[in-house]
């Protein structure tokens, strides 16, 4: 990873990252994350990491980082990759986080079709359901809003 020192297991840019957003310094949590995408694009964590930057107030922008990282874990995939993307295995979490971002936010933004084939595939992947995908899929299939699910929680 980028920036990562390899020695240190408390030097690392992605919680780093969160512990600024965390405490409010969203500027500079951004610095760190833009920084990691500018010296390899292939970071995924940092374009998930980015997108929840956003969510909460600019779920349009949000889904711009989680879709570029999507689409470029996509592409080390391949056009005919029919493999389990296992939670368990470190590697496979940011493709992953960048997936149901992406979903998250396709449904946020109404569109449920493309929400519903994103969680589909996200159980297709990771069958284990780590990140609760079916809950999601449940509503998007229903077609409830994400603003009315949220407020019933």
């Amino acid at each position: 990873m980028p920036g990562d020192s390899g020695n240190d297991p408390f030097c690392d840019p992605i919680c780093r990252a969160v512990d600024l957003k965390n405490a409010g310094e969203k500027a500079d949590a951004r610095k760190i994350l833009m920084d990691l995408c500018q010296a390899d694009l292939r970071c995924l964590d940092a374009h998930s990491h980015l997108g929840h930057l956003v969510f909460d107030y600019y779920p349009q922008k949000a889904i711009e980082h989680y879709e570029a990282g999507l689409r470029i874990g996509e592409l080390s995939l391949g056009d005919d990759f029919t493999g389990v993307l296992a939670w368990g295995f470190m590697d496979n979490r940011p493709f992953l986080r960048c997936m149901q971002g992406y979903g998250v936010c396709l449904w946020r933004l109404g569109r449920f079709e493309k929400a519903e084939h994103i969680f589909n595939r996200m159980l297709w992947l990771n069958p284990t359901d780590n990140q609760g995908a079916r809950f999601l899929l449940n509503e998007v299939k229903a077609e409830i809003t994400w603003e009315d699910s949220e407020n019933k929680r």
